[in-house]
């Protein structure tokens, strides 16, 4: 089994279309996972199957909650592309922010709809390491100036952190440190290479003093590992 997001469905009835984006990896850290071999042998007539999220039914899914924030921050590389952008297409009208997403190429970044308060920046990494540019842009707009990018020394494969949850089992309530600066009114979701997002989360939540109330974290893969199955 593996977990998509879906991007958006055309259609109706018998002539209903479940789109979903899937990011090969074949950049040569790793041997290539389950779900990157059936991506790069799947042909039209395929069959496969699928379990997917009931309309009215909580089932986790992209875990974008933002409830009263004013401002917006979302962050993630290609794997986390579609859901970045079926939330930039159903936020509301009024909505605030910024978000960055990173991609391999110039030619994969994409049109998407989104409300005029958003700003949308698409960052190609071209031969520059993974995420060390989205890593300095998000930083750069937080107003937290240059800051050295280094890998983190310990990576939680599996991180999945929202305002109510943790993958690690600690209570985020608890842990929270209150710290009066401007970003109190921010939502903050980040998704992508558990290494980025890791980062990522540190520089918020203990550099900045970001509520960790006020962020979701998801480490949708890890480079050089394949997910379990």
């Amino acid at each position: 089994m593996r977990t998509y997001t879906v991007r958006e469905l055309r259609g109706e009835g018998a002539d209903t279309r479940l789109v979903v984006d899937i990011v090969v990896h074949a950049d040569g850290h790793g041997a290539p996972g389950p779900g990157c071999e059936w991506a790069t042998r799947a042909a039209v007539g395929d069959r496969l199957v699928l379990i997917g999220p009931r309309r009215g039914e909580q089932y986790g899914g992209i875990e974008f909650e933002p409830g009263t924030a004013g401002r917006l921050l979302l962050v993630g590389d290609e794997t986390a592309v579609p859901a970045i952008c079926a939330i930039l297409s159903q936020l509301p009208w009024h909505a605030r922010g910024a978000a960055f997403l990173e991609v391999p190429r110039a030619d994969d970044v994409q049109t998407v709809q989104h409300p005029e308060g958003v700003e949308v920046t698409w960052l190609a990494r071209e031969d520059a390491a993974h995420g060390v540019g989205l890593h300095a842009a998000v930083l750069e707009h937080l107003g937290a100036g240059v800051v050295q990018v280094e890998e983190p020394e310990e990576v939680d494969p599996d991180l999945w952190e929202t305002p109510t949850y943790s993958s690690s089992g600690e209570d985020v309530e608890a842990a929270v440190t209150v710290v009066a600066h401007d970003l109190g009114d921010l939502y903050a979701w980040i998704a992508g290479e558990s290494g980025l997002v890791t980062g990522l989360r540190r520089a918020l939540v203990k550099d900045l003093g970001v509520d960790r109330r006020q962020v979701a974290f998801m480490g949708y893969w890890r480079r050089g590992i394949s997910m379990k199955s």
